[in-house]
């Protein structure tokens, strides 16, 4: 069986307190979109993963998606082998979860192997990390605690993103860091007025990573303001960074958004909302 994995954008994001485990609780407006990695799982004669069309693909057992198909086949008490092959489309380093979004289909996948259904799925998410739990549900959802909460909303949809990936790849740890030694700065907001419609009740909207985000890595705010400048409205951070993004009315006017980005983005997607975090895909690779 093959999955989409789809890629996560931190459309707000609150930071508090230091929880357990050293992490930070959070809390935060997730939606998922149409910026997709695919993977198969397979029984197979030895366990083995590959990563297709030159992707850049961590080839051993501390693969995120390989360490999520693994607990479902501990959980179902299983010896049999294994192939995943994958797929990277999304962007590392770039606050879009690629790689919880990848293991968060492989639990899927695995699930459909071993007979677990997505109940008993859900409660391996966390343990895989904090952004796992949101990408198994996907959609629009407010996530909370240390990305254990996911309370889901009603699907977002009427509107289109332009996603930039400027030339720079942000360690999520030290972005964290800054935020602690800055004082824990609040982000700047987004008015519900600059907000699509259906996700007005949910604003204003901010990210409180970014003026750390900017502070690792001060390209961000340059890009941030030049492509502000060029679009003529808000551009906004997912995450710690580095992708940056703005609202447009359709995926055509963010593809035309797009036409106007500076010389040297690592990559770029006009992109729209999606109902989940992965899906099954039976036959051939599916083709967003």
């Amino acid at each position: 069986m093959r999955a989409d994995a789809f890629a996560k954008v931190n459309l707000s994001l609150h930071v508090g307190a230091i929880a357990r485990g050293g992490l930070h609780d959070v809390r935060g407006l997730f939606l998922s979109v149409d910026w997709r990695d695919s993977l198969s799982l397979e029984l197979a004669e030895a366990d083995e993963i590959t990563g297709r069309e030159g992707s850049a693909v961590i080839d051993d057992w501390g693969n995120l998606a390989w360490r999520a198909a693994s607990i479902v086949r501990e959980e179902a008490r299983s010896s049999r082998q294994m192939r995943l092959e994958l797929h990277k489309r999304i962007p590392v380093a770039a606050g879009l979860g690629g790689g919880s979004a990848d293991a968060a289909a492989a639990l899927g996948l695995a699930g459909d192997i071993f007979s677990i259904g997505p109940a008993d799925l859900a409660p391996l998410a966390p343990a895989l990390g904090s952004d796992v739990p949101f990408c198994f549900s996907g959609g629009l959802a407010m996530v909370a605690g240390t990305g254990e909460r996911v309370d889901e909303l009603e699907p977002a949809s009427g509107f289109a993103l332009a996603l930039v990936v400027p030339p720079v790849e942000i360690s999520t740890k030290e972005v964290f860091e800054a935020w602690d030694r800055l004082d824990g700065p609040s982000g700047p907001p987004m008015s519900e007025r600059d907000l699509p419609p259906s996700l007005r009740e949910h604003g204003p909207l901010a990210n409180n990573l970014y003026a750390a985000a900017a502070a690792v890595a001060p390209d961000i705010d340059e890009w941030r303001a030049e492509l502000s400048r060029r679009w003529g409205r808000p551009v906004a951070l997912t995450g710690s960074g580095a992708t940056l993004f703005a609202y447009f009315v359709d995926v055509a006017e963010a593809a035309d958004a797009l036409s106007d980005v500076p010389i040297g983005a690592r990559a770029t997607k006009a992109a729209v909302p999606t109902d989940r975090g992965w899906r099954l895909v039976a036959g051939v690779e599916s083709d967003v």
